[in-house]
This record gives C-alpha cells, sequence and structure tokens, in this order.
C-alpha cells in the first residue's frame, strides 16, 4: 500500500511538471489578459486618456451606444459562416470522395491562400471590387455602375474568402474517414442520393461541420481588417469599434468592457450551438441505430 501509494505520487508529480510549461503559458497569454481587461472595465478613463484606477459600472452602462458594431459583427459571422459552409461542403465532399489522384493537387491549391499575407489577400479585393475591377467590365456589359466596394456584400465576400479554408480542411478529414460502406449500404437498402447524404453522411460528418462552424464564426467575430477595408467604415464590426476605443479615443476602460462582453457573446454563441449539435448528433445516432 505504502509502495502503491508513493507510486501515485510520483506520477502526479511527473504529471504536472510536464503540464507545468503549457499551464504557465495559459496563465500568462490568456488568463492574465482576461484578469487586466476585468479590471480595467470597471475603471475610469484618465484625462490624458488611458486607465484611472476606479470602481464603476458606466464602462457597461455605455455599451448600448455601441450595439450597432455588436449586431452588424454577429450577423456577419453568422452570414459568413453559413456561406462558408455551403460553399465548403461540396468542396470538401469532391476532394474527399471524386478527387482521385488530383487530390494533392487541389488541397495544395486550397492551402496556397494562406502562402500570402491576409493583409495583402484583403487588399487585392480592393482592385477587384474596385471601379477598374468587376463594376467596370459589369458597366461594359451593359448593366449600368453597380457599386460593390463598401457593402456588405464586399465584406461578405472577404470574409468568404479568407476564411473558407479553415471550413474545408475539418470538412475534408470528416468525409475522408467517413466509411463508405455505410453509403453502399444505404444505396442496397434503396435510398437515393439524397436520402442517402440526409441520413448518412451528414450525421457522420456532423463533427467536421462542428469543428468547422466553430473555427470560422469565432474569428470572424472579432474581425477588424475586411470590414474596415472593404466595407470603407461602413460596415462596423466591434473589432473595429475596439481599435476605435483603445489607439484613437484611448478610452480603455470603456475598450476593456465591450472586449468582456465580446467574450461572453462569442461563448454563449459557441456553447448554445455546441449544445444543440450534440443533441442533434444523439438523436441522429439513436435513428440510425
Amino acid at each position: 500500500m505504502v509502495r502503491s501509494g508513493a507510486r501515485r505520487w510520483r506520477s502526479r508529480i511527473a504529471t504536472a511538471l510536464l503540464l507545468l510549461p503549457a499551464a504557465t503559458w495559459y496563465a500568462l497569454l490568456l488568463l492574465v489578459p482576461l484578469v487586466i481587461l476585468v479590471v480595467f472595465s470597471f475603471g475610469g478613463r484618465a484625462p490624458e486618456g488611458g486607465y484611472l484606477p476606479d470602481f464603476t459600472f458606466a464602462n457597461y452602462l455605455e455599451l448600448p451606444t455601441r450595439a450597432t458594431a455588436f449586431v452588424n459583427a454577429l450577423w456577419m459571422a453568422l452570414g459568413g459562416t453559413v456561406l462558408c459552409l455551403l460553399v465548403g461542403f461540396p468542396l470538401a465532399y469532391y476532394l474527399a470522395t471524386r478527387a482521385g489522384s488530383q487530390r494533392t493537387l487541389l488541397l495544395v491549391l486550397v492551402v496556397v491562400p494562406f502562402w500570402t499575407s491576409f493583409l495583402i489577400r484583403t487588399y487585392a479585393w480592393l482592385t477587384i471590387l474596385g471601379n477598374n475591377g468587376i463594376p467596370s467590365l459589369l458597366e461594359d456589359l451593359g448593366f449600368g455602375h453597380i457599386v460593390l466596394l463598401n457593402t456588405p456584400f464586399a465584406v461578405l465576400l472577404g470574409i468568404v474568402y479568407n476564411y473558407l479554408p479553415l471550413m474545408v480542411f475539418p470538412l475534408y478529414v470528416s468525409l475522408e474517414r467517413l466509411d463508405k460502406r455505410l453509403l453502399e449500404a444505404s444505396k442496397d437498402l434503396g435510398a437515393g442520393r439524397w436520402a442517402t447524404f440526409r441520413q448518412v453522411t451528414l450525421p457522420l460528418s456532423s463533427a467536421g461541420v462542428l469543428s468547422g462552424v466553430i473555427l470560422v464564426f469565432i474569428p470572424i467575430m472579432g474581425e477588424y481588417i475586411i470590414p474596415a477595408l472593404l466595407g470603407g467604415g461602413k460596415v462596423f464590426f466591434i473589432g473595429n469599434a475596439l481599435v476605435d476605443l483603445f489607439l484613437q479615443s484611448r478610452n480603455w476602460p470603456f475598450g476593456s468592457a465591450a472586449a468582456i462582453v465580446l467574450i461572453l457573446v462569442i461563448l454563449t454563441a459557441v456553447t448554445i450551438y455546441l449544445r444543440v449539435g450534440s443533441r442533434g448528433s444523439g438523436s441522429r445516432e439513436v435513428s440510425l441505430l
């Protein structure tokens, strides 16, 4: 008994030592900044800008003045995530089941945009959607003068273009590991293509859908570059509001309060989605059994 107890203690000490580096980085890079934000969010703005020690709820009470930025970010994040899913699922399905010998080449082509800076890729759309780009071509074809830049459409297009690979890869991994015998069994039992997709393919790839949605939704909520460049200030995200509060008006306490609420909104949305997704997958598994 004494020896087994000593072994358990040595095992726990070894585990703690192995986890110590990761736990330290986790605390320094995530927990400490969050604590600082919480402390700042209850403070006041110094006369020259920045943080003034205080304890007040005034910063949170002023958040409705930034409600438009929160609403824009939420709706654009939802719309961008849905569009990425609608575009990415057929692409991932083709790569996993139909690409054949060209699969590696096509996967490399999906990765290629990541070889270029996010900022440069977004800047490229300024030329494509500008007056000398697609609008000029459409005007030459007789569609009249069409404005694409500085619109919600331009922001959504930039979101889908930049975040699509983050949706494709989890879906591809999930679909590539799919047991093809289940699809054959479904067809042998008389199910059509749509029924097989709805009752077999989609439920069994739900883990990839869940991962892709989370990977896309969370960064879009805090997006700054795409609405700043392609929205031209007309499509204002909470990320743009945070930059304005911290760097221009230097109202750090108000910016900290907005950042805390943004984190809470993201956590709430992801938690709801995970619960709904887990219930849906559980009900599908029961029906399949």
